[in-house]
């Protein structure tokens, strides 16, 4: 019996000549805008660098500044303090996301039964925002713990704390109620349709949906208070800035600030990036630049 032979295999599609010539000239492209960019930018640091090392007082700087020695001796107590503020951010975090999305909803509610609530949480954002943070601290931490009130701590760590939720729910309160606003109404009218009620509508259509869109933002107000919880040194609670401060009162050198910065920014730096990835992969295609 004679073999049939197989079919031989398709010849496996190869682009244009036209398309392979696009291809390799977008490619020498790439490597020519990452060649010039990799020089400018060799060149810029090079210069400033230059121009910091070649001055004057730059001994002194380097020796008040950037001493290895005091470095090294002062790590371990800017990073105990960092702990605390790690945890300020964190608990602070939550307190803060559960207070601005109350008052987000006192501000979205409708009919004129909910008219004070409106107005109460109008008036929080307006105060809190208008008052600097540092200004709340000092108000919160002095005047707090000499009011005495009953089953409240008189601990500077509290007073601080509060004064961050304080004035960050104002900011975040209004970064929800655009979120909440920006649901088209349509979605409100259709989950009353089903037989929802208000309540119903709001936390299973309404906020699902605002949660999605507020949530680049909202990391990157996290940014911002882990930064700021820093301020809360200025009423004698020992994080990472006030142990810098403790370790340059030894001898007057201020590498421990520098220390604490460095500290700061090998947290805030990765956050802001995963915001801008998380940005820019729910569709802010602003976010972040090119980095």
């Amino acid at each position: 019996m004679t073999q049939v032979p197989a079919p031989a295999a398709p010849n496996p599609w190869q682009p244009s000549p036209v398309q392979q010539e696009r291809d390799a000239w977008r490619r020498r492209r790439a490597v020519r805008s990452g060649s010039v960019a990799a020089l400018s930018t060799v060149l810029l640091v090079g210069l400033v660098g230059t121009a910091v090392v070649t001055s004057p007082g730059w001994q002194r700087v380097q020796e008040t500044y950037f001493d290895w020695d005091k470095a090294v001796d002062s790590f371990p107590a800017v990073l105990d303090g960092l702990w605390l503020n790690i945890r300020v951010t964190l608990l602070c975090a939550v307190l803060i996301v559960a207070l601005s999305l109350l008052i987000a909803v006192m501000r979205t509610t409708r009919g004129p039964v909910t008219f004070p609530l409106r107005l109460l949480g109008t008036a929080y954002v307006d105060v809190f925002r208008g008052l600097p943070l540092l200004l709340v601290i000092f108000l919160l931490g002095f005047g707090g713990p000499a009011l005495n009130l009953s089953g409240l701590p008189r601990s500077a760590l509290f007073w601080g704390c509060s004064a961050l939720v304080l004035s960050y729910s104002a900011y975040v309160a209004e970064v929800f109620r655009a979120g909440i606003e920006s649901v088209h109404p349509s979605q409100r009218l259709a989950g009353r349709a089903l037989g929802l009620s208000y309540g119903q509508t709001l936390r299973h259509v309404v906020l699902p949906q605002a949660w999605r869109r507020v949530l680049p933002p909202l990391m990157n107000d996290l940014v911002s208070l882990q930064k700021d919880s820093g301020l809360i040194a200025v009423l004698g609670v020992y994080d990472a800035i006030q142990r810098a401060r403790v370790e340059t009162s030894l001898d007057f050198n201020y590498t421990p600030y520098v220390v604490a910065g460095f500290l700061f920014i090998c947290l805030t730096v990765p956050m802001a990036r995963a915001t801008d990835w998380f940005a820019r992969k729910q569709g802010f295609h602003g976010a972040g630049g090119m980095l």
